[in-house]
Order: structure tokens, then C-alpha cells, then sequence
């Protein structure tokens, strides 16, 4: 919509309220709302200013004034609000220069689609991502002085096989075998469709949706593919409708990437393709049909597979997805079929526009504004520097001889090897101005203080098991 059609939307939905959102650096939606008949044409043009200087990762408090503005493509009537409200995803703006603000999430993503069509590559960056996430009848934690827990809950987790309800009908799922199992295993069909809807009434398409590997109600939904800046917009307002969903349903959802001990951990594998001038890039005839333009934007993703780490998996739970036997990918290499390679080229279509690349790494905790500006930026380096990834890992990586395996480069072990990966690779990030040097230095200082050093410096529930009576 333009900024007209959107005051006519509001009229014509009677509106009462206009809901402003945007990106902190972490990656959490955080928004204000202001009535509907304050929002006029130029209020797309100056914007609203508001105090920058609580939003994680942004500005001090003496240089606190930042601008909403709100972007009349991105309105949509907000489905879960009682009275009828519009949202609006927003860019941030200096309000003294009106100059996109570096540290806002989704300029930086806006850049890195400009630089793309800079180089002349490519015009389009189509991605797909899988959201997988856990939905749960109950969640309780504390992190105090003297304690520290969790406790999660579902119905149809396997611990509560033998648990004594006031009907026990049994059908709960076991560890590692919820895969694809219909209804009344799978039960929450029903919640999925209707997040489904939802998705579908605020304009994004899914592809599919299921029941995902883990027990107590692990689920993956399938968004369409779409371009890099759109696409990030989908992943966050379908994060807020699952959120909001299972809420309603008196249901909690989780994309937290390893909630469960001993079982699968939430990804958010990612499609790839590159397109110019409405022709596929990928496609061509050599390994698993990719183009060499194709095989050498799988050399730029191996080659920074580390650094993008540090944004694929941004916390210090991801590490704890990242381990062998889960079917997370812990080895960096590239295969046709091979789902426990961090990339894989999907084989499952002869049409040319089919063709993409599926990297496995990220999980469902990731910013996707930062995520795939850096993937692309990663592909690009591949492609002007034609990186060539090495040999195909077509075999079972877990079934692999010691030797063998030794030769195949591993994930980082934690989000500190990450950070220090980032550190040391990360000048393909800097071009065309797309991530800057204190953006850079401020995701590293701020997961290092905020994350990993929180979690360093504090008594861990296990080591009591380890160490009470040492």
C-alpha cells in the first residue's frame, strides 16, 4: 500500500489505533502505538521521533532521540489486538541528518540488497526459511542469588507417559520420533492450521507445516520464498503469530533453540537462490545441477561458515543444538542429499527455478535481518572471488572413520568461539558499507558481556549433581 491507501484502510477498518514496530540488536520486535487519526502523509516522510536509549544495543542516553518511519508496504490489520489496530514495521532514522541509522537490523538489510544489485550479480535474493519451534503447556524459570532452575511441561511429552491425568489417553511421542505422525500424536494439528491462517490473512504464504522430530510438541512451519528484506519482515510477524496463537490456545511457544536435554533443538534452515532479471543463477550443469556461479557461492558460505556463526546462531543455547547425534549439522562441508551437511542443494525438482542452496546452520533464535545480509554477503564473496568449496560430502558424516572425519572442519563449540570467529573474519561484512566496524564491535561486546559472560560467571543446576559432596 502507499501511505494514502493506508489512511483509507484505516477509515474504511474504522482503526482506532496504529501499532509502530521495529528491530532492537538482539533481534526482538519492540514497538509503540499512537491513535489513528495522528498518523498523516507526512508522518511517512518525518517520521516520530522516540527515546532510542532503552532499545538493547542502540544508543546512549545522551544521544538518545532516534525516528520511527513507518513504511506503508509492511501495514496489515493486526489480527489479536480486541479493538482494530494497524501495524507498521518501521526504519530508523537520525533525526537531526534523517540518515538510516546503522545499527537498525533491517537498514542493514536494505544495504545488503543494494550492494547485490551493486555489483551487478544478481538483482534478487530469494530466501526461504524453515521455522521450527516448541510449543508447551506450561514454563516456569528462575535465575536468582541462591537459585537457579527451569521447568517445561507438555502433554504430550514422553515423561508424562505414565503420568497420572484424569485420563492418561496415552499417543505421546517419543524422543527423536515425532517426525511427520498424524493425529492424536500429532496434537496440535489444529494450532498450526490456524497459525496457518493467520499467516495467510496478514499476507504470508507457507509452504507447509508439521510435527517436527522431538517430543512435547516440537513444530515446523514453511515459509514461501521471498525477497531478503521481505522475507525477514515474514519471519518476524510470524514469530509474533505463533507467539500470540499459542497464547490464545493457553499454550506457550519457544523458539529457544535447545529447551529439551537429549533431544532435537529448533533450526531455521534457510533456501538460497539468486536471480537477474527474472532467470534463476543457480542452475547450470554441473554438481547436483548448480551453476559455477552456484558452486562458488557454496565456497563463500563454507569459507566464512565460522564468522556467520556468530549471527546463525547468536546464543549460548545454540551450542547446546550444535552436537553430534541431533541431526543439527556440526560439520562444515556441502552435499546433495546429505542432511547432516551444513549445506545442502535440494534435489527434489527438475525445474530450473528450483534450484537453491539450503544452509542448515542457523537456528530459530537468529535476527533474520543480520542473518541473511550475512548470508548473502558470504555468497557474494564467493562469487566475485570464485571460491571453489572443496569435494562433496556425500557419505553419512556420523558413519565417517576417525581419520576421515578429522579432515572435515567442525561448527564452533560455543557462542565465544563464534565471536572470535566474527572477529577475525569479517571484512566481507564491511563492503558496500553494509554492516559497519561498530556494528560489528557492538554484536561482539554485547554478546560477550550480556551472554557470555552472565552465563560464565553463574552456578550451573548441574554442577550441584557434579560437585555437592566433591
Amino acid at each position: 500500500m502507499t501511505p494514502k491507501e493506508v489512511l483509507a484502510r484505516i477509515r474504511q477498518s474504522e482503526v482506532t489505533t496504529v501499532d509502530l514496530r521495529y528491530m532492537d540488536f538482539p533481534g526482538v520486535w519492540q514497538h509503540f502505538s499512537i491513535p489513528a487519526d495522528a498518523l498523516t502523509e507526512d508522518t511517512f516522510e518525518m517520521g516520530i521521533e522516540f527515546d532510542g536509549s532503552s532499545v538493547v544495543g542502540w544508543r546512549a542516553i545522551n544521544e538518545a532521540d532516534l525516528l520511527v518511519v513507518p513504511q506503508a508496504e509492511t501495514a496489515l490489520l493486526d489480527p489479536f489486538p480486541e479493538r482494530p489496530t494497524l501495524t507498521m514495521i518501521c526504519n530508523i532514522q537520525d533525526p537531526i541528518t534523517h540518515q538510516d541509522y546503522t545499527r537498525d537490523p533491517r537498514n542493514i538489510a536494505r544495504k545488503a540488497t543494494s550492494y547485490m544489485r551493486g555489483t551487478g550479480i544478481a538483482d534478487q535474493c530469494l530466501l526461504a526459511p524453515e521455522l521450527e519451534f516448541f510449543v508447551f503447556d506450561s514454563v516456569r524459570y528462575e535465575q536468582r542469588a541462591q537459585e537457579a532452575y527451569y521447568h517445561v511441561d507438555s502433554a504430550e511429552g514422553i515423561w508424562n507417559r505414565g503420568r497420572a491425568e484424569s485420563s492418561n489417553l496415552g499417543y505421546k511421542p517419543g524422543s527423536g520420533l515425532g517426525h511427520f505422525p498424524c493425529s492424536p500424536t500429532d496434537s496440535l494439528v489444529n494450532l498450526r492450521t490456524e497459525m496457518a491462517q493467520r499467516m495467510a490473512e496478514c499476507g504470508i504464504i507457507t509452504a507447509a507445516h508439521f510435527h517436527e522430530v522431538a517430543t512435547a510438541g516440537q513444530c515446523e512451519i514453511d515459509l514461501v520464498a521471498r525477497p531478503l528484506v521481505e522475507i525477514a519482515d515474514h519471519v518476524m510477524m510470524a514469530r509474533y503469530i505463533i507467539r500470540n496463537v499459542a497464547r490464545g490456545a493457553n499454550k506457550t511457544a519457544t523458539f529457544m533453540p535447545k529447551p529439551l536435554f537429549g533431544d532435537n533443538g529448533s533450526g531455521m534452515h534457510t533456501h538460497l537462490s539468486l536471480w537477474k532479471e527474472d532467470q534463476p543463477l543457480l542452475t547450470g550443469h554441473g554438481y547436483a545441477g548448480l551453476s559455477d556461479l552456484g558452486v562458488h557461492a557454496i565456497g563463500g558460505l563454507l569459507k566464512h561458515a565460522l564468522a556467520l556463526s556468530a549471527f546463525a546462531n547468536p546464543t549460548t543455547n545454540s551450542y547446546k543444538r550444535l552436537v553430534p547425534g541431533y541431526e543439527a549439522p556440526t560439520k562444515i562441508a556441502y552435499s546433495l542429499r546429505n542432511r547432516s551437511a551444513i549445506i545442502r542443494v535440494p534435489a527434489n525438482s527438475p525445474i530450473p527455478g528450483n534450484r537453491r542452496i539450503e544452509y542448515r546452520g542457523p537456528d530459530s533464535a537468529a535476527n533474520p535481518y543480520l542473518l541473511f545480509s550475512a548470508m548473502l554477503m558470504a555468497v557474494l564473496d564467493g562469487i566475485q572471488n570464485k571460491l571453489r568449496p572443496g569435494e562433496p560430502l556425500d557419505k553419512d558424516i556420523y558413519d565417517l572413520e576417525p581419520q576421515e572425519l578429522d579432515n572435515v572442519p567442525t561448527t564452533p563449540r560455543s557462542l565465544e568461539a563464534s565471536l572470535d570467529a566474527l572477529r577475525a573474519d569479517h571484512e566481507f561484512l564491511l563492503r558496500g558499507d553494509v554492516f559497519t566496524p561498530d556494528v560489528i564491535d557492538t554484536w561482539i561486546w554485547y554478546k560477550q558481556h550480556h551472554e557470555v559472560e552472565q552465563l560464565r560467571t553463574r552456578p550451573h543446576p548441574y554442577e550441584f549433581a557434579l560437585y555437592y559432596d566433591v
